[in-house]
């Protein structure tokens, strides 16, 4: 309770959600960055914007990531994947949704300073894609990284091929 009111006296003070004080589970601290911040990032060509936006969930025992794509003259494609502990598999799990029907299920991992999602499938419309993805984060700004790079790739006939490199700013 201590805690708790303390966290609130803090984010008060501080104009900070109470969501960047949780205390992770020890599988999501490596996520722990992102908590409590939202990230944008603009596709090639500076017309596509994606915004990432991460808060803790249930005292730090699941992590939330709600995102946006906007297109101009198209409508938001957004998604929100949930982060968790599997304590019976002793991984990190997630649960993606996104409001065009699409779903996906895998893990990610911590190796050499960078989050790896391994090769799993996104699912909409009865059509499968295998994809990985890889966030690395970059530069600090408060002794925290001020950006990270996501970098998707999808598996072809002929391999992997980039689908997008995106540098996500933490937004103020």
């Amino acid at each position: 309770m201590r805690r708790l009111a303390v966290g609130m006296a803090l984010g008060a003070i501080a104009g900070v959600s109470m969501a960047a004080f949780a205390d992770p589970a020890p599988g999501l601290k490596p996520m722990a960055f992102l908590a409590g911040h939202c990230w944008r990032g603009e596709f090639p060509g500076g017309q596509r914007t994606d915004t990432h936006c991460f808060a803790w969930l249930y005292e730090g025992k699941a992590l939330r990531d709600t995102h946006t794509v906007r297109t101009p003259g198209q409508p938001d494609y957004v998604g929100e994947t949930t982060y968790y502990w599997d304590p019976a598999a002793k991984r990190v799990e997630y649960l993606y949704i996104e409001n065009q029907g699409g779903i996906s299920h895998g893990t990610v991992t911590a190796e050499g300073g960078a989050l790896v999602f391994p090769a799993t499938q996104y699912v909409a419309e009865g059509q499968a894609m295998t994809y990985r993805v890889r966030w690395t984060p970059q530069g600090t700004g408060d002794g925290e990284p001020a950006s990270y790079e996501a970098w998707s790739e999808a598996q072809t006939k002929d391999g992997w091929s980039t689908m997008f490199k995106l540098a996500l700013k933490r937004q103020p």
